[in-house]
């Protein structure tokens, strides 16, 4: 077994590697996210180690000297930080010539000639779900024989082996809350929607919805939802409960954990006997009288993305949602006291200004307890960025995703509607929802209620402030 380890790189300031599946960019309020996708495979390596930089503080001086210890280092990578994450690579190389280097997540599965091609410092890379790969490759299992590898052979030429079978039993996955006990410092880890310290995990891959924007079911989960038993998701809850001494809530992290209405239901009956506070993502589909059993079994929170208030534009990206349906939702939320943390995203197609401001006001209306606007990122490998590419809307030659200081920059413009003008929706967006007397009193009232909260605001609302004076560098950038 060759000693191993995986590493999120460290990156710029406040960098969330580990949402590798979803948002790789610098965020409002400096959040991190568990690195499921490094733990996971990790997991089934026995003696590996999991060091995870950005959230630990931990520079490339840092991190360099380790590549002593190893024989093998797999990286998480994404469109965002490939760059990045390649000088670390040729720094670990540096210090250990012999040392074996991979890169997982979603960049290097659907461009793993390309990626291959420019880093050579990097040995291999793993295509669609990884997690056996790079166990195989921990074996020794030669290169030549390990299914869903692109390898650098020793000529120099670029090896595709053939694919590797979807995983379908779920449940020969160990729990990753094992390896986030045995090397990370798991209270360093911050979700200002979530109560702290909290943790997360999935219990399934794979979503049936057909979002053209989204990247991990276009890239490595699938299209449909394979799932963990409900007794081994239990069993790990149990586990965190006994070791992680005061862990206020479980996220199932999860595309879309209300995709299976029973399952959803199942394991919330057996989280209300253990007296567990947890939250998921949903779409804003989930009928009342689910969310009520739900809710009676622990359900706090539900991170929804909504994406626009406009019918069109929810059309234009595959979304199988009716805005209406999405109203009726979020008002039964309300009622029934479940908290909605709400996405949406400037910049997908149909926008304009008009569809902005609907979607502003939707938000207004439907009034989520928090919200998260982001732009647009037509990456890789999703329909979105074939779809931008061919009518014009995306330069995929001149592609940035976030400039130098980890803020997300628009990258598609559309006639009539500028890079800027997305890009400056953002802040409007928030400071319209935000700003505005009832919003200021209810979270006053938050912060009255419960005095963690309120240093807790008070905290969130500098780095936001920072947050938005940084994107002004952006934009005059």
């Amino acid at each position: 077994m060759m000693r191993t380890l995986f590493l999120q790189a460290p990156s710029f300031d406040g960098f969330d590697g580990g949402a590798g599946a979803r948002y790789q960019a610098r965020r409002e309020i400096k959040s991190f996210w568990f690195p499921t996708w490094l733990a996971q495979p990790a997991a089934l390596i026995p003696g590996s180690r999991l060091v995870d930089a950005p959230p630990h503080g931990l520079g490339l001086e840092d991190v360099a000297p380790m590549a002593r210890d190893y024989d093998l280092c797999v990286m998480h990578t994404s469109t965002p930080s490939f760059a990045s994450d390649v000088k670390v690579a040729e720094r670990l190389k540096q210090v250990n010539p012999a040392l074996q280097i991979g890169l997982i997540g979603a960049k290097v599965a659907v461009q793993a000639e390309e990626s291959l091609r420019d880093a050579p410092v990097i040995d291999w890379v793993a295509r669609n779900e990884f997690d056996f790969t790079c166990k195989e490759v921990a074996e020794g299992v030669p290169l030549a024989e390990v299914k869903g590898l692109s390898f650098r052979a020793p000529d120099g030429s670029i090896v595709h082996n053939p694919d590797r079978p979807v995983l379908e039993d779920m449940d020969a996955l160990p729990f990753v809350s094992e390896v986030y006990k045995r090397d990370l410092d798991w209270t360093k880890y911050f979700i200002g929607y979530l109560k702290h310290p909290y943790v997360s995990f999935y219990t399934g891959r794979g979503c049936k919805s057909r979002c053209t924007f989204c990247l991990w079911p276009q890239t490595v989960g699938g299209h449909r939802y394979r799932t963990r038993s409900v007794a081994h998701v239990i069993e790990e809850i149990k586990y965190i409960q006994a070791n992680f001494p005061g862990v206020q809530e479980i996220f199932f992290d999860d595309d879309t954990f209300t995709d299976d209405l029973p399952r959803a239901e199942a394991i919330a009956k057996e989280l209300g006997k253990l007296g567990v506070t947890w939250s998921c993502n949903a779409k804003a589909n989930v009928p009342r009288k689910s969310l009520e059993v739900m809710r009676a079994n622990g359900l706090r929170l539900l991170l929804v993305g909504y994406e626009s208030g406009n019918q069109q534009i929810l059309h234009n990206i595959k979304k199988g949602m009716r805005v209406e349906v999405a109203r009726q939702f979020t008002k039964d939320c309300h009622d029934l006291g479940i908290a909605i943390h709400g996405t949406f995203i400037l910049g997908l197609p149909g926008e304009t200004q008009e569809t902005i401001e609907e979607t502003i006001r939707f938000a207004i209306e439907t009034n989520p307890h928090t919200i998260q606007v982001s732009l647009a990122a037509p990456y890789p490998g999703t329909f979105l960025y074939d779809q931008a590419a061919r009518e014009g809307w995306l330069d995929t030659a001149h592609t940035d995703y976030v400039d130098a200081h980890g803020v997300q920059i628009a990258p598609l413009h559309y006639p009539g509607l500028s890079h800027q003008e997305i890009f400056d929706g953002v802040e409007r967006f928030y400071r319209r929802f935000y700003f505005r007397v009832p919003k200021i009193a209810s979270i006053c009232g938050e912060m009255v209620r419960d005095r963690q909260m309120l240093v807790r605001r008070l905290r969130e609302g500098v780095e936001f402030f920072r947050f938005l004076k940084d994107r002004k560098v952006a934009k005059a950038a």
